[in-house]
C-alpha cells in the first residue's frame, strides 16, 4: 500500500488495520518517515527525527502485537513528541540553544505511557523556545511553516506537533498547553487538540514553563483519536505532586453522537471587537449545528474576560523566571566559551543561550516578583485568577459546555507577529482562561476563511468534565462529515 494512502488514516483506523494484519507497524512507520522526508524541507516540523530508532521500535512493537502482549487501541501507531517532553536517549532541547544537544536520562511519564501502549516515536517536534510564543518562530533551530499555507505560521508553541499531524508526518502527537499552546496551533493547522483538566496528565518529564498552568495533551486528526490518546496518557503519578487520582478516564465512552439535553453557553464577551468576521460566522454556525442536533444553546455574560491576559502573563512570566533559573551553564546545557568569573559565566551563558522572547519573559517575571512590585502585580494576578475561576464555576452551574472561537483570527503570515509582541499576546484571549482555571478544553476545525485557512472551534468544560466536551465535539464533528 502506498505511503500516501497509509498516512491518510486516523490513529485509530491505522491501529485497527495493524490488528487485522492489513498493514504492518514497519509499513506505517516507513510511510510517515517518507512523508517527513518529502515535506520537512518546506515545513520543518521536527527538530530531531529518529529514523533508526523508529524502525527498530516498529519491529519490536510488531513482535509484541504478534505475540499478543500488545493489543491496545493505539498499538503500533507512530507518534511525534513535542521537544519539551524528556525522552531517554533522544535529544530534548526545548528548541533552545541553551539545551542544544541535551540528551535526558529518563522519559516523561506521559511519553512512557504511550510507549507502554505500543507507540512508535518518530522524533521530537519544533516549538517556540521553552514554549514561549504563539507562532513557532522563536525556535532557535528555525521556524515551522503551516502545511495548509507555507506563507503562514502554524501557531504555537506546539506548532511543530500540529504541523506534523496536518502534513501526515505522524498520526498523532503530544503537545503542552500553558495558555493555549495545543489549541491555538490546532486551530491554525486544521487539526484537533485537547487540553485536559490540570493534573489529569503527569507533568513529570515536561520541562516547566509555568508550573501552575502547564498541561500535556494530545493532537490528532479527529476527536476520537484525541479521546483514545488521552485515555492512554491520563494516569496518577506519584512523581508529580499535582497529579490527580481519577477513576473516570474512560474518555472514549463519551464518543456518542447525541447532544440532546446538553446546555451550551456562548459568552457574549467573546464576540466583541477584535474577532474576525469570518471566524465569528463559522463559530456561530457550529453553535447552530449543535442546536439543530438537540442541544440547548444560549448566550450569556462571562465576566472578567478582559483581565485574563494580563493576569496570565504576570503569573506565567513569574513562574518562568523561577523555572528557567536552573539553566545557568553549570550542570547541563550551554556554557559560554569565555566564562571569566562565576558571575560572568552565569550572565554570558544565559545571554548567549536564551532567545529574545525568553529573555523578555524572564525579565518580566523577575520584575513582578521583585521587592516592591510583588504585591502590586503578582499577588493581584493571583487574586484575579481566583476570580476568573469563580466566574467559570458560576457559568458551569448552568451550562455543560462553553462554546467560542479558539483564536480571534486565522493563522497570520510568517514574520507579522514577532514585530508586535503585545499583539501576539492578545491573540491568546480565548484560550488563556482554561489554563488559569485549570479547565479542560478542545479545539477542532469548524470551517475555513476566504483564504482557505482553517478556523477552530473551542469547547470548554468544567474541571474533570472532559467527557462532556468530547461528546459535544464528536457530535459537531459528525454533523459536518
Amino acid at each position: 500500500m502506498p505511503g500516501k494512502d497509509i498516512t491518510a488514516f486516523t490513529a485509530l483506523e491505522l491501529a485497527g488495520k495493524i490488528r487485522k494484519r492489513e498493514i504492518s507497524v514497519l509499513e506505517a512507520t516507513q510511510a510517515v518517515l517518507e512523508q517527513a522526508e518529502q515535506w520537512e524541507g518546506d515545513i520543518h516540523s521536527f527538530v530531531t527525527i529518529d529514523r533508526e530508532g523508529a524502525i527498530r521500535n516498529a519491529q519490536k512493537v510488531q513482535r509484541q502485537i504478534d505475540q499478543g502482549s500488545l493489543c491496545g487501541p493505539l498499538a503500533g501507531v507512530p507518534v511525534a513528541i513535542k521537544d519539551n517532553l524528556c525522552t531517554a536517549g533522544l535529544k530534548t532541547t526545548c528548541s533552545s540553544r541553551i539545551l542544544e544537544g541535551f540528551v535526558p536520562t529518563y522519559t516523561a511519564k506521559a511519553v512512557q505511557n504511550l510507549i507502554d501502549a505500543g507507540a512508535v516515536i518518530i522524533g521530537k517536534t519544533n516549538m517556540d523556545e521553552f514554549a514561549m510564543g504563539s507562532t513557532t518562530e522563536t525556535s532557535a533551530f528555525g521556524i515551522t511553516k503551516n502545511p495548509r499555507n507555507l506563507a503562514h505560521v502554524p501557531g504555537g508553541s506546539s506548532g511543530g506537533s500540529c504541523a506534523a499531524v496536518a502534513a501526515g508526518e505522524c498520526f498523532y502527537a503530544l503537545g503542552s498547553d500553558t495558555g493555549g499552546s495545543i489549541r491555538q496551533p490546532s486551530s491554525f493547522c486544521g487539526v484537533t487538540g485537547l487540553k485536559p483538566t490540570y493534573g489529569t496528565v503527569s507533568r513529570y518529564g515536561l520541562v516547566a514553563y509555568g508550573s501552575s498552568l502547564d498541561q500535556v495533551g494530545p493532537i490528532a486528526k479527529d476527536v476520537a483519536d484525541c479521546a483514545a490518546i488521552l485515555e492512554a496518557i491520563a494516569a496518577y503519578d506519584k512523581k508529580d505532586s499535582t497529579s490527580m487520582r481519577r477513576k473516570d478516564t474512560d474518555f472514549t465512552s463519551a464518543l456518542v453522537d447525541d447532544v440532546r439535553g446538553m446546555k451550551v453557553g456562548i459568552p457574549r464577551d467573546y464576540f466583541g471587537g477584535g474577532l474576525d468576521a469570518e471566524v465569528k460566522d463559522a463559530v456561530l454556525a457550529a453553535a447552530k449545528a449543535l442546536g439543530e442536533k438537540g442541544a440547548e444553546v444560549e448566550e450569556f455574560d462571562l465576566s472578567l474576560v478582559e483581565y485574563a491576559i494580563p493576569s496570565y502573563y504576570v503569573i506565567a512570566c513569574a513562574e518562568a523566571s523561577s523555572n528557567l533559573a536552573r539553566f545557568d551553564g553549570v550542570k547541563y546545557g550551554y556554557r559560554t566559551k569565555e566564562p571569566g568569573g562565576l558571575h560572568q559565566m552565569y550572565k554570558k551563558s544565559r545571554s548567549e543561550g536564551f532567545g529574545q522572547e525568553v529573555k523578555r519573559r524572564i525579565m518580566l517575571g523577575s520584575f513582578v516578583l521583585s521587592s516592591g512590585y510583588y504585591d502590586a502585580y503578582y499577588l493581584k494576578a493571583l487574586r484575579t485568577k481566583a476570580l476568573i475561576k469563580q466566574a467559570f464555576d458560576r457559568a458551569f452551574q448552568t451550562y455543560d459546555v462553553i462554546l467560542g472561537p479558539t483564536a480571534p483570527a486565522t493563522a497570520p503570515k510568517i514574520g507579522s507577529s514577532l514585530s508586535d509582541p503585545l499583539k501576539m499576546y492578545l491573540g491568546d484571549i480565548y484560550t488563556i482562561s482554561a489554563n488559569l482555571a485549570g479547565l479542560p478544553a478542545i479545539s477542532l476545525p469548524c470551517g475555513q476563511d476566504s483564504k482557505g485557512l482553517p478556523i477552530g472551534l473551542q469547547l470548554m468544560g468544567d474541571c474533570f468534565q472532559e467527557k462532556k466536551i468530547i461528546r459535544a465535539a464528536y457530535a459537531f464533528e459528525r454533523s459536518i462529515r
